[in-house]
């Protein structure tokens, strides 16, 4: 049985590894459209950027590991067409692949700007290491740099753009930073706190164009101001790469959509990371989630699905984001939350933020607060019933909070 595996992502290199590991023995064949081995997407807007992280960390694994793995590894090919009826791929240098089991980790791209002036070659997008290559190679100390979008993403680009001597901007059309994300208290303290560091940040803006001829020279918002600028970084969300799937006539839906076991709506075809939505069995709902995790877990699922061995135990979500000195780390989706409690005070950058739905903890953001990490993982795996009250309560540990809580459960049991 011969395993194609479309896509050099987390996700490729994680199910690579599983499938070898749950004693998958037939041949495995991986795909990427890029001429690097799959590597780390997150330090792309961090540690990469800035300089702090070698190309060559940046790689998942060695390339000795997928020759150990027994891997056929093609890069620099991009997989043109999927003959479903014959199970073959057509690649772009013109071989045709023949396949028994079929992997799309194909991933997401970012979402293109539509405005006048965003085909400038000063304007970029960072997705991948050579997005990150060519801001690095163009940017120069002094370098005035207007940031598209005030996400995880374009933070995170502005404090490493900064931390390297450029002059940076960012715009968001929201009326917040993270609006989408985050709750209030969250974008207030990371503007304020790009703020200190000397990062300008404009909510609420609406964009007309990006000026300039041949060159960027300035961003035009729709009442009339002009952000001065030398280079443009766009980022203002991903779209999965979903194309091979839809002309191969697979189900979509904000993803390649997968069963529980990671099937498509072809059953020798398979879907995982960015690119597909799944129903998640911890948020009991259909899901795109684009991070590391998911990407290990839904290719985890694959593997052993392919094995015929029991499926992996699928945590809750879990994100984080360096930006400075501060780390977030996010437990949990607050999609659709009710409310909400602080614990910490944002003032001093340590503080938690606890989501409920319905009384019931669904999320917790954490900043340079690990043990209010590990308390929520750990509160949303156990189901423990902690109310907003409870965590409200600062005078009381949480561990403490935690011990009293399984204690009246089991006593209840009882």
């Amino acid at each position: 049985m011969h395993c194609v595996i479309v896509g050099a992502s987390h996700a490729a290199a994680q199910l690579i590894a599983s499938l070898r590991q749950q004693g998958w023995t037939g041949p495995i064949t991986l795909v990427g459209e890029e001429t690097l081995l799959p590597y780390q997407r997150p330090p792309l807007s961090k540690a990469f950027l800035s300089g702090e992280l070698s190309e060559e960390k940046l790689f998942i694994r060695p390339s000795q590991a997928y020759d150990k793995l027994d891997v056929d590894v093609k890069l620099g090919v991009k997989v043109q067409h999927i003959n479903r009826e014959h199970k073959q791929l057509q690649l772009s240098n013109g071989e045709q692949l023949s396949y028994d089991k079929l992997a799309l980790c194909t991933g997401a791209r970012p979402r293109p700007l539509p405005l006048a002036g965003a085909e400038l070659p000063q304007v970029h997008y960072l997705r991948n290491a050579e997005d990150s290559k060519h801001i690095q190679h163009q940017l120069k100390a002094g370098c005035r740099v207007v940031i598209i979008g005030g996400g995880y993403i374009g933070l995170e680009t502005a404090a490493s753009l900064h931390k390297l001597g450029a002059d940076v901007t960012v715009l968001e059309a929201a009326e917040r930073i993270l609006q989408r994300v985050t709750a209030p208290e969250v974008s207030h303290f990371y503007r304020h706190k790009h703020q200190r560091e000397g990062v300008c940040i404009y909510e609420n803006t609406q964009l007309e164009c990006i000026k300039g001829e041949h060159k960027v020279d300035a961003v035009v918002t729709s009442d009339g101001r002009e952000f001065p600028a030398d280079m443009v970084i766009v980022g203002i969300g991903v779209v999965p790469n979903i194309e091979l799937a839809e002309a191969a006539g697979l189900s979509t839906d904000n993803g390649i959509v997968v069963d529980e076991q990671g099937r498509s709506s072809d059953m020798d075809i398979f879907a995982a990371g960015d690119c597909c939505a799944y129903p998640h069995p911890k948020l009991k709902q259909m899901v795109r989630l684009e991070s590391v995790p998911s990407a290990n877990d839904t290719a985890r699922i694959i593997a052993a699905t392919l094995c015929n061995k029991p499926a992996p135990n699928i945590e809750h979500p879990w994100f984080w984001s360096d930006q400075y000195d501060v780390k977030l780390q996010i437990a949990g989706v607050n999609m659709a939350y009710s409310e909400y409690v602080l614990r910490g005070q944002p003032d001093e950058e340590q503080f938690s933020v606890w989501y409920f739905r319905e009384g019931q903890l669904i999320a917790a953001d954490c900043i340079n607060r690990p043990k209010d990490f590990m308390a929520a993982k750990q509160v949303l795996k156990l189901k423990i019933p902690l109310t907003a009250e409870q965590l409200a309560n600062e005078t009381v540990e949480l561990k403490t909070l935690i011990e009293e809580c399984l204690e009246k459960s089991r006593a209840e049991a009882n």
